[in-house]
C-alpha cells in the first residue's frame, strides 16, 4: 500500500530522495483522513526549512492541516500543477508530490519511518 522507497514521518508525510533532491508529500492515510482536497498553500522555492517546520498547509472538505518538513534544507522545487489541481493529492497522493528540498543534513533521513513502521502506524 505504502512505497517502500519512501520513508514516512509521524505527521503522514512521505519522502523520496532521488540524486540528492528529495520529493515530500502526503500519505494515502493523510488524504483518506483528509478527504477531498480543494487547496494547497505551498512554500516559495528558496525557502529553508528545518526538520519538523510546518511548509505550507492543506485544505480538505473537513480541514485544514500543517505540511511538515521531513528533513532540514532549501525548497527547490513547488508542483504548481496541484494549486490548479489539488484533488490530484486524493487521486494518488504517493505519486503527487507538493515540494522538492535539497536536503542539507541527510543523516536526518535515519529519523524517519520505513514502511513497515508507518504501515503499522497508518491504521
Amino acid at each position: 500500500m505504502y512505497p517502500a522507497d519512501c520513508k514516512y514521518t509521524k505527521d503522514h508525510e512521505w519522502i523520496k530522495v532521488e540524486g540528492g533532491v528529495a520529493r515530500v508529500g502526503i500519505t494515502d492515510f493523510a488524504q483518506k483522513q483528509l478527504g477531498d482536497v480543494v487547496y494547497l498553500d505551498l512554500p516559495q522555492v528558496g525557502r529553508a526549512l528545518k526538520q519538523g517546520d510546518a511548509f505550507g498547509t492543506v485544505e480538505s472538505v473537513k480541514a485544514v492541516s500543517e505540511l511538515y518538513s521531513p528533513v532540514s534544507g532549501e525548497v527547490v522545487a513547488v508542483n504548481t500543477a496541484l494549486a490548479d489541481k489539488p484533488e490530484t493529492v486524493n487521486k494518488d497522493p504517493h505519486g503527487s508530490w507538493m515540494v522538492e528540498i535539497r536536503p542539507s543534513a541527510p543523516g536526518e533521513m535515519d529519523s524517519l519511518l520505513a514502511v513497515a513502521e508507518y504501515s503499522a502506524l497508518a491504521k
